[in-house]
């Protein structure tokens, strides 16, 4: 296993990225291909004599993008970037996965361009594991579709069903809809639709109902639904939330004696939640339907953040992630017994308004 690894990118590259991922070939039993500046990654490298540096590679990519390089302008230039190039090497087969912390509509708009949607697919999807009081639940649409249409969020239950499977280990994960109540009456009318769509989808997801923002972290559901602008939104507050909670327990812990000896006793507990909720060890989310597995780290991704990101993209490579969604995408044809022919989008939209005009 191969993971191509995008060196430029993240606000502590390549100094962050070139450790993170020695992290993980030496940790996770993989290969890395860096690809980015020669010169500041082999530095990098020089400084890490004890890791089994034989199993690193570079792939020299001169270009970099930054943070605000717009994705219109960097598919129009910067084709020797190490976003293009690390994702042209997982099209041609010399890499199995590609991680990248660094700008994150170059890399979606990139990786459409270069390794395709796959079939069945309209709109690809960032999908975010949040961790929650059951365990996990896998947010998508986290950002990469500020707009949708009522069947892209059919396809986005369909990619965060596959992706639970096998990131969570759920046989059949449990998917809501995120609305402002949990009543099908809630929300707006795209909502109704999407609700409405879902229930008819019986067979290809298990559709539990509308949620709440209060339900992201109770657990209520494996996979939560959402538009991309939405699902963004949810995500930061919920990464801002987790900071507020750790920085006023720091606070309270130092204000006297007595609250710095009990958070000794605590030590242990208290590390236990960090590491929860800490998005580090989550590593990064997938852009779930692109023909390739291609994860996307936070901004300010650590080594360790890298690491771990790195461990995901070898997860899901490995377990046929895009496999699976392929397979969910074709069984979703014969349930809701729409013509193959044609686009994906149209056939069930004409089935779902052919069944609403018989039913008024």
């Amino acid at each position: 296993m191969r993971i191509v690894v995008d060196a430029m990118g993240g606000d502590f590259a390549p100094v962050e990225i070139v450790r993170g991922a020695a992290d993980a070939c030496r940790d996770l039993d993989t290969d890395i291909l860096l690809v980015g500046r020669e010169a500041q990654v082999k530095e990098e490298l020089d400084k890490l004599s004890s890791y089994p540096l034989s199993r690193i590679e570079i792939s020299d990519a001169e270009d970099v993008v930054t943070m605000d390089d717009s994705p219109s302008a960097i598919l129009r230039g910067k084709r020797n970037s190490s976003i293009h190039k690390g994702l042209r090497h997982v099209k041609d087969g010399s890499g199995d996965a590609f991680f990248s912390a660094g700008n994150t509509g170059a890399v979606m708009a990139v990786a459409k361009m270069v390794l395709k949607v796959l079939e069945g697919i309209d709109r690809p999807a960032i999908g975010a594991v949040l961790p929650t009081i059951k365990g996990h639940t896998v947010l998508l649409d986290a950002g990469a579709n500020v707009e949708c249409k009522p069947l892209h969020y059919l396809q986005f239950a369909i990619m965060g069903s596959a992706y639970a499977h096998i990131a969570l280990g759920i046989d059949d994960p449990k998917t809501g809809l995120l609305s402002i109540g949990e009543e099908e009456m809630k929300g707006s009318d795209v909502i109704k639709v999407v609700n409405q769509l879902l229930r008819e989808s019986t067979g290809v997801v298990n559709f539990h109902g509308n949620v709440e923002g209060k339900d992201m972290f109770r657990g209520t559901t494996d996979v939560i639904v959402c538009d991309g602008f939405s699902g963004n939104v949810a995500l930061k507050v919920s990464e801002s939330a987790g900071w507020f909670v750790s920085k006023m327990i720091k606070e309270e812990i130092t204000k006297s004696v007595p609250a710095k000896i009990g958070a000794l006793f605590a030590k242990g507990a208290l590390m236990r939640v960090k590491e929860r909720a800490d998005y580090t060890e989550y590593g990064g989310a997938p852009l779930l339907g692109v023909g390739g597995v291609c994860i996307i780290g936070h901004g300010s991704s650590n080594h360790n953040a890298v690491k771990n990101g790195i461990r995901v993209a070898k997860e899901l490579a490995e377990n046929n992630l895009n496999g699976l969604i392929e397979e969910k995408v074709k069984e979703s044809f014969e349930v809701l017994e729409v013509d193959k022919g044609g686009s994906f989008l149209d056939n069930i939209l004409g089935k779902f308004k052919k069944k609403s005009n018989q039913g008024s």
